[in-house]
């Protein structure tokens, strides 16, 4: 199959009107004019140049979101707290608003009385209306929402991030869950997963502290280094600093925080990850890890680092990578998990926890795609 790239790939963002979605779009609107350079878009560097991959400029947006805030606005908002570029908003404010204007209400808002069924024909409409009314080749449910709390075992409904996932399954769209939310990985959507044959990939996009630890912890197995414990702290603020406040919310992230150290070490050392809400911090975030360990005969050591970074603007070019990827494996007929996309995910589907490796696998899969036309 011959890639063309007059077509146009929609990217449907569950939490539409949020910090990383509007980045998202913002971004992908100023790379596609030449407005500022791709850094950290690892998509646009050399090994993915003959992929097939949709451009920037093809991407058309749309989405789901409770708040009804402009994208304009929020975009400006993101630009007076340093998170966008000053005048950014206003130079792509074309873009900002054709992407607001496909924006739809999500839910289920209290009160409302739709069953999940009715909801996820809901939302499978809106995804549908958005592909056809525009006439897009295919598009992507990309999870870019607030981290929702971990279903208890007899909870009767599903919980929202389910129903946006069925809702993509069944408007016939591939999906990306950039959140540690549920989504796919539940038994009450195995089968309509399977029978859907569409590529998915998740879960918990890797953007600051584990993507540090996804590189440091093989460093320790590789020196055969004894690791004692790993303490981390977090401090943010944001759409993510109060949702994570809620700690079911904070024990959701911090199992996929946990999980490359359980992978690489083969154990999960001592020590916890802690998350505070600072709201006067905006978007912007710092990590820091203390990894205490033993090296030869028995000697105490201890390593300390610190991440300070803008969350948005780290999970922004990942996501504008993982929704090309995918679109791109459901236009090569590929279906079911992408383990090669590991490389994004705190928790992902399988593969290796280690950077290195997920890179590996990643370029591999670049290679994959290449060979497909």
């Amino acid at each position: 199959m011959t890639t063309t790239h007059h077509v146009r790939t929609g990217v449907w963002f569950v939490g539409a009107r949020g910090s990383v979605a509007t980045t998202a779009v913002a971004g992908c609107a100023a790379l596609a004019v030449g407005l500022h350079p791709a850094t950290g878009l690892v998509t646009e560097t050399a090994p993915f140049a003959d992929c097939g991959l949709p451009p920037l400029s093809s991407l058309v947006f749309g989405g789901h979101d409770t708040a009804d805030f402009p994208l304009p606005k929020r975009a400006e908002q993101l630009a007076s707290g340093g998170v966008l570029p000053h005048g950014l908003p206003s130079a792509v404010a074309a873009e900002l608003a054709a992407a607001d204007a496909e924006i739809r209400a999500g839910g289920p808002l209290p009160g409302d009385t739709r069953d999940d069924e009715s909801l996820i024909d809901a939302f499978a409409a809106d995804i549908s209306d958005f592909v056809h009314r525009l006439g897009l080749a295919r598009a992507v449910v990309v999870n870019v929402a607030s981290t929702e709390p971990l279903p208890g075992p007899d909870d009767p409904r599903l919980p929202a991030s389910s129903l946006y996932a069925a809702a993509a399954l069944r408007a016939g769209c591939s999906y990306v869950n950039f959140t540690p939310s549920t989504g796919l990985r539940t038994p009450a959507l195995e089968a309509a997963t399977e029978a859907a044959g569409l590529p998915h990939a998740g879960r918990d996009g890797k953007t600051g502290q584990t993507l540090l630890r996804s590189v440091l912890a093989p460093m320790f197995v590789q020196r055969a280094l004894d690791v004692r414990a790993w303490s981390g702290s977090n401090v943010l603020g944001g759409g993510d600093g109060a949702a994570l406040a809620d700690p079911a919310a904070a024990a959701a992230k911090n199992a996929g925080k946990n999980r490359v150290l359980a992978d690489t070490l083969g154990t999960v050392p001592e020590g916890e990850v802690h998350i505070d809400d600072v709201p006067a911090l905006g978007d912007w975030k710092t990590a820091w890890d203390h990894i205490a360990f033993d090296g030869f005969l028995g000697t105490r050591m201890v390593l300390q680092t610190i991440w300070q970074g803008c969350d948005s603007a780290l999970a922004a070019p990942l996501v504008l990578d993982l929704a090309r990827l995918i679109a791109r494996a459901h236009e090569a007929g590929l279906s079911g998990p992408l383990p090669e996309l590991g490389f994004y995910f705190k928790d992902p589907d399988a593969g290796p926890a280690s950077l290195a490796d997920q890179h590996t696998a990643l370029l591999a899969f670049a290679a994959r795609l290449r060979g497909i036309r």
